[in-house]
């Protein structure tokens, strides 16, 4: 079933716009991609503008100097920053790829094909389309999991990481493979606060092992399967229901990412976070350091905890309209479910 076009739909309504245009719709997401990559570079060297050496890290409203220390980048005993440099390349590297990006962006939106299946049967795709969606899922999976196992690598080969526990930097060159204590953190036995129970780096890389690894695999079988009939009749199959999963899937990061920024200082060193954090309960939940102090802890884990309600609002809200149910009647007006071709 081919979903018709949406002629109504205004240009403030943003992607909704090129659901039907696969084309376009790349354009969309290699531009946006190039937007993400032009803030980080910016706002990478707009903080190596402003940072202060001789100050705390984590005191000084810094969210993106922090997690490039936190990988070991210009530090010197104790954690101290002794060059800056790689700093101000990493943020120069990011700004000419977003240039790249945007170029690519572009090119999809005024050269490109507005549908891909048009001239590029293999990356074309009709959104009730179950097994080309599958492959699309396998793409991203195998990403993802060359991904982790590029933290692998910087952990045991290119200059490893920062370890809190000893205040310098170290290759990790005996990571757990254990499943039992890698997968205990996931199924609670390894401490108190779940994943962010983790407090050695041997455990950290080898869990990235093991995610990029079932990644892979993943994304391999995804490639080489087609979704099984259950799943086709549970499913919706729809863009709009696939934007529903998608950021479901990211305030579950981001909700995981406020408990990992709150309490863990192995992942998150104090030397460039802050102290450690505590809920508490005003007119609104607020996540604040133990000393009062307002650290790149606090502003990273209050901003997480946000993004992730509304990204959560997001979801039911295009769930719902993915699953049929009209906001006007207050109903489901259609079942959608199962509709594939």
């Amino acid at each position: 079933m081919v979903m018709p076009a949406n002629t109504s739909i205004p240009w403030r309504a943003g992607n909704a716009r090129l659901v039907d245009q696969s084309g376009l719709l790349l354009g969309a997401h290699v531009a946006h991609a190039g937007l993400i990559v032009a803030w980080a570079g910016a706002m990478t060297l707009i903080e190596l503008a402003n940072y202060d050496p001789s100050q705390p890290m984590y005191g000084q409203g810094l969210i993106l100097l922090p997690n490039l220390a936190r990988l070991g980048l210009g530090l010197g005993p104790n954690g101290d920053v002794i060059n800056t440099y790689p700093y101000f390349v990493i943020g120069a590297l990011h700004l000419i790829s977003s240039a790249f990006l945007g170029a690519g962006g572009l090119f999809h939106v005024f050269k490109g094909p507005r549908k891909l299946e048009e001239k590029f049967s293999f990356f074309g795709y009709r959104w009730d389309d179950a097994n080309q969606m599958t492959n699309i899922i396998g793409f991203h999976l195998i990403l993802l999991g060359i991904g982790a196992f590029l933290l692998v690598a910087k952990a045991i080969a290119f200059g490893g990481l920062y370890d809190p526990a000893i205040h310098t930097m170290r290759l990790v060159t005996n990571p757990t493979l254990n499943p039992t204590t890698i997968f205990g953190y996931l199924f609670g036995t390894e401490g108190r606060f779940w994943l962010a129970s983790v407090d050695n780096l041997e455990d950290v890389v080898g869990g990235h092992i093991w995610v990029g690894l079932l990644c892979i695999l993943g994304g391999i079988w995804h490639l080489r399967t087609e979704p099984f009939q259950w799943a086709k009749n549970l499913f919706v199959w729809s863009g709009e229901a696939y934007l529903s999963y998608s950021i479901g899937a990211v305030s579950l990061m981001a909700f995981i990412a406020v408990l990992f920024v709150s309490v863990n200082t192995t992942v998150f060193p104090a030397e460039f976070f802050g102290p450690t954090l505590v809920l508490k309960f005003d007119r609104f939940p607020v996540f604040i350091s133990r000393d009062g102090a307002l650290t790149s802890r606090v502003w990273l884990a209050n901003a997480h905890f946000w993004l992730g309600f509304f990204f959560l609002q997001g979801h039911l809200f295009h769930a719902l309209r993915a699953a049929g149910y009209s906001f006007s009647e207050g109903r489901v007006i259609a079942s959608t479910r199962g509709q594939v071709s």
